[in-house]
């Protein structure tokens, strides 16, 4: 069997390359002409990747939706920190769980429809917490609970996408706008979250935006976007889909990956902690201070803190995100281990800045919000340069599966639980209930954050020394005789040793 071949299937859904069907003639020369190697022509691919933007934005919209109007949960439910910070926990620990399912999937079979169909979920779920009633909390944390489903099948795949349209220079260019989704979108989140709630006077019509903003979502992947053939553009037809556990065998020995996904745990951790608590500290300082009343209506909490963190987040994102790619692109031609020391330099910066902003909450509001500033800039140096190394280091038929693990991770170890953890070690250091020790004890939680951030820039350091090996190994990778490999059959797999293929 030539190598060409084994990467095709006979149905749609399992097909891995282009959805189209064959042209003849001179109709067939002229779309050859105006696709590229992945099979997708220039103007869909540049509409592709501005489609998995907005639905990378509606993600993290909706994440920290939930964000913006914490305060009012909080007050709806009649619950301490503990139990607010379980509300991302959830989510993560499904999304983590479930990465891996959906980073196989997407490594052998039709990534846009497995997106549809989790798009489709997410977007359900999320409308029916929106009508989630006082008595039954544990129904809100089941539902954010099932939100993760249509994360996992997007995050893990969405990348690689990107990484079979482009190459080089432009993947990175196209990865930078991919990943202002994030902060954008996060920001929009508390944004959001806490104006409709304001205008709605009511917290659970926050909730119901993203899903109606995700079926458009679904008909743009379903009318505009088109999977491209796996690895073309990188003129890698010699490889092919290996077996799971050869997968995780070989990204457990990639050490760029590995050290770099441990770097970016760190960049989850303090993200996810941020993210839930900013916004409820804030005003918690405000209380303290003496700026605002404490929360006595359940309509209008934190509004006005969710709102100025949600634009902080919005702009300090882009900015960090694009100068993130500008420094690391200037650095690369004096060296090849700029990535990993662009993103080193981020954390290490953010975490002088993060503990400034959490000291300055009781004295002065106009410095917490600057070193808010510089602290979450710096620290979206990473997301672009994380994912352009992760897919320069792993070759094209394991990068959802890499996706994957590094979701698994970074959230296990990151954001699934610090949330939680604030929470309860807010809860533990409060000594009464009075608004000073509602303040102190979040405000010292929160100072574990800078700690977090330092031991993730080591991390990025240390993926410094393997980067330029692992990603030459990565561009030079040849099948190994007898190395097990996936061969397609008519939906099934079979394991055929790369010898006999070769013959």
């Amino acid at each position: 069997m030539p190598l060409g071949e084994h990467m095709s299937d006979s149905a749609p859904f399992f097909s891995s390359d282009n959805e189209t069907e064959p042209l003849e003639g001179g109709a067939e020369r002229q779309r050859e002409e105006e696709e590229s190697a992945s099979g997708v022509s220039r103007v869909r691919a540049l509409l592709t990747v501005f489609i998995l933007c907005y639905i990378n934005l509606l993600n993290y919209m909706d994440r920290f939706t939930v964000a913006g109007v914490l305060p009012d949960i909080e007050s709806y439910f009649n619950i301490g920190d503990g139990k607010s910070g379980l509300l991302q926990t959830v989510f993560i620990c499904s999304y983590m769980i479930l990465a891996p399912v959906f980073g196989y999937l997407g490594d052998r079979y039709n990534r846009k429809y497995i997106m549809c169909g989790g798009i489709t979920f997410w977007s359900v779920v999320t409308l029916t917490s929106s009508y989630t009633p006082k008595q039954h909390f544990w129904a809100l944390l089941l539902t954010r609970g099932l939100v993760g489903v249509g994360e996992a099948s997007y995050s893990t795949i969405a990348p690689t996408i990107i990484a079979d349209l482009y190459v080089k220079e432009k993947r990175t260019c196209m990865l930078s706008i991919f990943y202002f989704a994030i902060p954008v979108g996060s920001g929009l989140g508390y944004i959001v979250g806490s104006q409709v709630s304001v205008v709605a006077k009511d917290w659970h019509w926050a909730l119901r935006v993203t899903p109606a903003l995700g079926l458009i979502a679904v008909l743009l992947l379903l009318f505009v976007v088109q999977e491209p053939k796996r690895g073309a553009v990188e003129a890698r037809a010699e490889l092919h889909q290996t077996s799971w556990v050869t997968d995780l065998q070989a990204l457990s020995r990639n050490c760029s990956f590995v050290l770099s996904t441990f770097g970016f745990t760190a960049v989850a951790f303090v993200t996810g902690s941020l993210a839930l608590w900013a916004p409820t500290f804030l005003f918690r300082a405000a209380i303290f201070t003496g700026k605002k009343a404490p929360c006595v209506d359940e309509a209008h909490c934190a509004s006005s803190e969710s709102l100025i963190f949600g634009i902080i987040t919005v702009i300090t994102g882009m900015l960090g995100v694009f100068s993130g790619v500008q420094v690391s692109r200037q650095l690369r031609k004096k060296t090849p281990r700029a990535d990993p020391l662009v993103c080193a330099a981020g954390l290490l910066l953010s975490a002088p800045f993060l503990f400034l902003a959490i000291v300055f909450a009781q004295g002065s509001t106009v410095a917490t919000y600057a070193f808010i500033f510089f602290g979450e800039t710096f620290l979206s140096m990473n997301w672009a340069i994380v994912a352009d190394i992760l897919l320069y280091v792993v070759v094209p038929t394991r990068r959802s599966t890499a996706e994957a693990l590094q979701i698994v991770i970074s959230h296990l170890l990151g954001d699934a639980g610090s949330p939680y953890m604030i929470g309860v070690l807010s809860d533990n250091l409060r000594k009464t209930d009075s608004f000073l020790w509602q303040f102190r004890s979040l405000q010292l939680s929160l100072m574990l954050c800078s700690f977090i951030a330092v031991v993730g820039g080591a991390f990025f350091l240390a993926t410094a020394l393997f980067i330029e090996s692992d990603r030459s190994r990565a561009e030079n990778y040849v099948p190994i005789a007898d190395e097990p490999i996936v061969v397609p059959k008519s939906g099934r797999s079979t394991h055929v040793p790369v010898s006999s293929v070769l013959i």
